[in-house]
């Protein structure tokens, strides 16, 4: 069975993704292009999971955040030990509730001024050995979301295009910055973050879909956000904790980035043509419990897209690491 052909069709009625996912793969996209070479990947964004490919080149981009947490905010995250810990019979809601009450303790570290970019560097899910130009790949954005930047290859000049993320000026895009304020502002409760959530509503609720999972596309891409104040993060997952459909994996995984990390499972939908189920992964780090990365696997754990956080940090200016 062709899996890439057979999500497509489970996926092909759902809308593109918006410009701010989109955003950091297209010097990415103008750079394979102008090699003559046709690069398909994946392009998993929160709700949206595989759309249809619309040329002969797409991009992968999840962003992971890891930021404002550590003890210097503005330094690269290295990977966290590894504790020997195994998850077989935690349920999702008692893990998320335990990762809350761990992530709350921590520190937040300096929050970017408008002016500073947010570096991601990310390795590809799965890992494409036969394409030269696939493994970690770099990128930035601006706080203020005026900018974005990425660098194909190390031995490509790096590409800034100018962006205009806040205030609705994208339709709901949104910069780090926005989505910051957001998270900073979530009550501490898990049904005071549903409610919060469903009032602002900041996607329009999918008439089709039942209010456990609009509440979990709105969770989702609040996830992905690349700086997360701990208390933030603390409230998605009390808030996710009280939705149904979540499932740990009984081990720790292994991403594209060298992590072992702990797996938590979503049902995103189910292959009309031969009932197998399509699954986000949310891939958490099991020393600080924030996420360092999602992808999407079949119901038989095939990694089908996505990525993995390697490093990310906050500097100065786009092109710089640390």
């Amino acid at each position: 069975m062709d899996e890439m052909t057979e999500v497509r069709a489970l996926r092909d009625h759902v809308q593109a993704p918006d410009r701010a996912r989109i955003a950091p793969g297209r010097a990415r996209l103008a750079e394979a292009a102008r090699a003559g070479r046709s690069r398909r990947a994946l392009w998993l964004r929160w709700e949206f999971a595989i759309v249809a490919a619309v040329a002969a080149v797409t991009a992968v981009a999840v962003t992971a955040g890891l930021l404002v947490g550590g003890k210097d905010s503005r330094g690269a995250t290295p990977p966290a030990g590894t504790p020997g810990v195994r998850y077989k019979g935690v349920s999702a809601a008692e893990f998320l509730r335990e990762a809350a009450d761990a992530v709350r303790t921590q520190p937040n570290g300096t929050v970017p001024t408008a002016k500073q970019w947010i570096y991601n560097k990310a390795a590809q899910e799965p890992p494409n050995k036969s394409d030269r130009f696939s493994g970690a790949e770099e990128s930035w954005i601006r706080f203020d979301g005026s900018a974005i930047a990425s660098r194909l290859r190390k031995d490509q000049p790096l590409q800034i295009m100018k962006m205009h993320l806040e205030n609705g000026a994208e339709g709901d895009d949104r910069s780090p910055r926005e989505l910051y304020r957001v998270l900073a502002a979530l009550p501490a409760d898990g049904k005071g973050t549903l409610k919060a959530l469903r009032e602002r509503n900041a996607l329009a609720d999918d008439k089709k879909q039942s209010q456990a999972r609009n509440d979990y596309s709105e969770i989702s891409v609040l996830l992905q956000a690349d700086v997360m104040p701990a208390e933030g993060l603390a409230s998605l997952y009390r808030a996710l904790a009280l939705l149904p459909g979540g499932k740990v994996t009984g081990h720790l995984v292994h991403t594209a980035a060298g992590r072992r990390v702990i797996a938590l499972e979503y049902l995103r939908g189910t292959n009309p043509k031969d009932g197998s189920s399509m699954l986000d992964q949310w891939l958490i780090d099991p020393g600080t419990y924030r996420p360092v990365g999602m992808r999407f696997v079949s119901g038989e754990g095939k990694i089908l897209g996505g990525d993995s956080l390697v490093t990310t940090a906050v500097v100065d200016k786009a092109g710089d690491r640390s």
